[in-house]
């Protein structure tokens, strides 16, 4: 076998009939890792962030970084929580801010980014309407008469008579 053997090839090449069919491995399932993954335990947790365990579990109950929890109710951080740990030690150590105000403070950028989720779903609510109104704009002005002239006042100089008879 070659490292470019797909695992599980080659078996069963000795029996009847399996000559010619060749197994292969099961598919991995696609999992995707973003900032939101919960996939940190406790105590890694605490170590990125810098932070005593017992801390995290003190924040968790303030309502300050709340993880995610495991079916045996097991905390697991994602790497946006961590970062949220960070900037929670940040403003208390460096601003001085108490536990109370960084929760408001939390609560209020929090408020802000859905507000401003909110902003921008409307704005393409309004630039999609915008473009449906110029497109029946456009088929309102193509479905126009083409025979039909549009009326012009005369001009204060001239003295011509226009005279119309409908065709019979």
């Amino acid at each position: 076998m070659t490292p470019d053997t797909p695992i599980g090839a080659g078996l069963g090449e000795g029996l009847p009939g399996e000559g010619a069919r060749r197994r292969r491995a099961p598919a991995a399932p696609q999992y995707v890792l973003t900032e939101e993954t919960p996939v940190y335990v406790i105590s890694v947790a605490a170590e990125l962030s810098g932070l005593h365990p017992q801390t995290l579990r003190q924040y968790d109950r303030l309502g300050l970084v709340s993880p995610d929890r495991t079916a045996g109710r097991g905390r697991r951080y994602s790497a946006r929580d961590i970062e949220q740990l960070r900037e929670v030690q940040r403003l208390s150590q460096d601003e001085g801010i108490n536990l109370a105000g960084i929760k408001r403070i939390i609560e209020l950028e929090n408020q802000v980014a859905a507000l401003q989720a909110r902003v921008t779903e409307l704005v393409d609510s309004l630039e999609g309407a915008a473009t449906a109104l110029q497109q029946r704009e456009a088929a309102v002005h193509a479905s126009y008469r083409r025979d039909l002239v549009p009326y012009q006042p005369p001009t204060p100089h001239s003295s011509a008579l226009v005279v119309w008879r409908p065709k019979r």
